[in-house]
């Protein structure tokens, strides 16, 4: 097995089209992945152009559209295009290109690629709520799961008319951060994701907390859970089962995973108590406060007009260690692996890298993952990492996009998570 590290710019990416009314969606994801610098051709099912034209999809992806294998025969297309690509996305995937795709019927230019591909394949079904919950809907995609297929959870909202409920076609840039999980997976021998954590359960904590000083006015930190949420999107691609705890996040869920919103460290630390006995592993790439208001002020804290150089004295007091209480509260329990996150500068000349191997004896978590952020990372696309054991010793280093980076922490968790019973 390995993990390419590659990202969606260059990447040749099929976006096949179901014939559903969400396919307008899939207009926006095309455009999305073009603006990653992918290489995109657009395969619809003949269907689906009853919803939106050939014309749409070739202005996109700057390349013809092709919806029947007797189409460029010459060039045996139908095999050519599957062979090609990196990556198979394809939104909306209806109810009948489910039961196609796990028969392996090949009537059409997009199942005949599905079929000649070795690269990853991920699903974004999109149907009424009836349809998705079926057996028969069920059964098949259990099946294609089972070979390795990524068949995303749909979205939970209205639907065509006034139905609502599980069906709907995860948002756009939901699908993108899936197919960036994808690209990035480990593969086995035929091209596909390796899912090493099916059956498994992650507790992930991601964003930054927020602690109220008053009712306007809050002390905060600059992560943006664009990590954290990278790390969900990673271990749904493997198989995994997903509990988000997100403080102050303002980022699609991802398709399949227990979003738990909250605010503040104390927040935080009732969920992960709550939810840590449950799951194989806690990840806590959440940016948790070290401080918080003594009292919080129910009026909003007034400057004094009188005096233009007086400011208001804060009393601060620190805030739960969550990551050690964790460890402290497993004990000699094997479950769950815990994760720990360190954003570290240096000085007073000490390196922020011996600062965090102090940090990792000091928590006892199975890993630490460790970045120096002294020149800033919170909101970048890229990451650098350092992941260390409980005794700060490096295990391995990563660097890349935040997507790499999360396969590469899960790739040190894998070996760690507790025997199944």
């Amino acid at each position: 097995m390995s993990t390419p590290q590659r990202t969606l710019a260059g990447a040749r990416v099929l976006v096949g089209v179901g014939g559903g009314i969400a396919a307008y969606k899939t207009a926006h994801l095309v455009r999305g992945l073009v603006g990653e610098g992918a290489e995109v051709r657009v395969v619809p099912t003949p269907a689906s152009l009853e919803f939106v034209g050939a014309a749409t999809w070739e202005a996109l992806s700057h390349h013809p559209v092709l919806t029947s294998v007797f189409e460029d025969v010459d060039e045996v297309a139908h095999v050519r295009h599957g062979q090609e690509a990196d990556l198979l996305v394809i939104a909306p995937a209806t109810a009948d290109l489910l039961a196609r795709l796990r028969i392996g019927r090949a009537d059409d230019m997009l199942t005949a690629s599905a079929l000649v591909t070795r690269a990853p394949v991920v699903l974004a079904p999109a149907m009424h709520t009836e349809m998705w919950e079926h057996p028969s809907t069920r059964d098949n995609v259990a099946v294609l799961r089972e070979r390795g297929t990524i068949v995303l959870e749909p979205a939970v909202g209205r639907l065509t008319g006034p139905d609502s409920g599980p069906g709907r076609l995860p948002e756009p840039e939901a699908i993108l951060d899936a197919a960036r999980a994808a690209l990035a997976a480990p593969r086995d021998e035929r091209g596909a994701v390796v899912r090493d954590l099916v059956g498994r359960e992650l507790l992930i904590t991601a964003g930054g907390t927020r602690e109220d000083l008053d009712p306007v006015r809050f002390l905060a930190n600059h992560s943006s859970g664009r990590q954290g949420w990278a790390l969900a999107h990673a271990a749904l691609v493997r198989g995994a089962r997903v509990r988000l705890a997100a403080a102050n996040v303002a980022l699609e869920t991802p398709p399949g995973a227990q979003r738990l919103d909250l605010g503040s460290a104390a927040e935080l630390a009732e969920t992960v108590a709550a939810h840590r006995g449950k799951v194989d592993a806690l990840v806590m790439a959440a940016a948790v406060a070290d401080f918080t208001a003594a009292g919080k002020s129910d009026a909003k804290i007034k400057k004094d007009e009188s005096d233009p150089d007086s400011v208001p004295t804060l009393a601060l007091r620190r805030t739960e260690d969550i990551l050690r209480s964790s460890v402290l509260d497993r004990g000699d329990a094997e479950r769950p692996a815990i994760v720990g996150f360190a954003a570290e500068t240096g000085g007073d000349g000490v390196s922020a890298l011996e600062l965090a191997r102090a940090k990792a004896r000091r928590k006892g978590a199975d890993l630490l993952v460790f970045n120096d952020v002294t020149s800033g990372v919170f909101g970048a696309a890229d990451n650098a990492v350092r992941i260390l054991d409980r005794e700060g010793e490096e295990l391995a280093t990563a660097e890349g996009t935040k997507t790499q980076v999360a396969h590469a922490v899960l790739d040190e968790l894998v070996g760690r998570l507790p025997q199944v019973p």
